[in-house]
């Protein structure tokens, strides 16, 4: 089958997606992905054919992170409907001659229209679960916010005010680019197959057929070399605590690392900087800094995880075995920050706006603790036997063959 994969995010939204699509391509397929150009250093490593979208998410990140979780939102909302247009255009160009298309992310929409309008099937992915159930509440809420007999409502609701939000430009590309009559409802009844762990989410019962949880998506561990820095850093004592906050942008660079080094006293850390623009902050030498490096070969040499919550780098430090500390800034984090601490390999997510030194390490001497790291270790081997791109590989064969577009 010859496949397009559409998404628009940041690394963690992307990576999962490239995943996939190598999976697909090792099983026989003909892929191509489409995302954010600073996204796909990871397809081009794996020689998988990409192309990519109008826009500039990390730019965004970095102008609008600063005024917290709502101005995310609202600037995320602005891009994409200043991007739609372009998207509609770029995606149905891609999508010529294609058995199917795998949509995701913040162009989600756009490939369902697209794929309306070439009559063949249309697929949702998501690292995020977005199908309502009456066993979690939206992802999008703070957690403790909606009574557990709201949870499936409150998915609903948010989900109609993403669309909502979507709608008007959505409609006028669709009129404009695709010739298509505008759409009413928000669409439900395609197929939707998540990147998620059964560990961290088991599939709920009220689930639709059409909806799936199939396992983490993770790119192959391949060979990795680590710098000379890293490796004699890693041999030279202890292992050490890893700290990233990966795509997060319009962080106190200055105050957060002074809150680290008091929080960690002396313990070992690696920092990964991503797109937090910390990378000349001054650290001691318990600290080191490091780039770029597969989450599969390093964090089972560190001894736990502080991290954002994305869905990636909360499922990753689970399948290492690791516990984490949760410090959410936006969107689904402080929801993972929540399923972690429910797992018992997390303590309560911390508030990064008030972010102070002794309740972050009071949150590393938590995950210090012989029980949580014994958890922590149960459930990264149970996690290890999850065969996450086996399964969503054999039902995006099983959907292309049986369903009939439109949706």
């Amino acid at each position: 089958m010859k496949l397009l994969i559409l998404t628009y995010g940041t690394e963690g939204d992307t990576r999962p997606l490239v995943a996939l699509g190598h999976e697909l391509l090792s099983s026989g397929h003909d892929v191509h992905l489409l995302g954010d150009a600073r996204t796909l250093s990871s397809a081009e490593e794996l020689g998988l054919a990409n192309s990519a979208l109008s826009g500039d998410i990390r730019q965004l990140f970095s102008t609008w992170s600063s005024q917290g979780p709502k101005g995310v939102a609202k600037a995320l909302v602005q891009l994409t409907n200043a991007n739609t247009r372009a998207w509609m255009v770029e995606t149905l160009a891609a999508a010529e001659g294609c058995d199917a298309i795998l949509t995701s992310g913040l162009a989600g929409f756009i490939g369902l229209s697209v794929a309306e309008r070439l009559s063949i099937p249309a697929i949702g992915t998501s690292m995020i679960p977005l199908t309502p159930s009456h066993d979690f509440p939206s992802p999008f809420l703070p957690p403790g916010l909606v009574p557990h007999w709201l949870n499936n409502a409150s998915l609903r609701l948010t989900n109609q005010l993403v669309w909502f939000a979507f709608r008007k430009s959505l409609n006028e590309a669709r009129q404009t680019v695709l010739g298509l009559s505008a759409r009413q409802e928000l669409p439900t009844k395609h197929p939707m197959l998540y990147g998620i762990s059964s560990t961290i989410l088991p599939q709920p019962a009220d689930w639709p057929v059409h909806a799936r949880v199939c396992g983490q998506w993770q790119t192959p561990a391949g060979e990795f070399t680590p710098p000379p820095e890293l490796a004699d850093f890693l041999h030279a004592g202890p292992l050490p605590v890893y700290v990233g906050f990966g795509s997060m942008a319009g962080i106190d660079g200055p105050l957060l690392a002074k809150t680290l080094v008091a929080a960690l006293a002396g313990r070992r850390a690696l920092f990964y900087p991503g797109w937090s623009g910390m990378d000349d902050i001054e650290l001691p030498n318990n600290i080191l800094r490091i780039g770029t490096t597969p989450h599969d070969w390093l964090l089972p040499r560190t001894t736990a995880v502080i991290h954002h919550g994305g869905s990636g780098t909360a499922h990753s430090a689970t399948r290492a075995g690791k516990p984490s500390v949760v410090i959410p800034f936006a969107g689904d984090q402080a929801f993972w920050a929540e399923r972690l601490y429910r797992l018992g390999i997390a303590p309560p997510a911390l508030n990064g706006a008030k972010l102070d030194a002794g309740s972050l390490g009071k949150a590393i001497s938590f995950v210090e603790g012989f029980e949580v790291q014994k958890r922590a270790a149960e459930l990264g081997k149970q996690m290890e036997q999850e065969k996450g791109l086996v399964t969503a590989v054999r039902e995006i064969e099983k959907l292309c063959y049986r369903v009939k577009p439109p949706f």
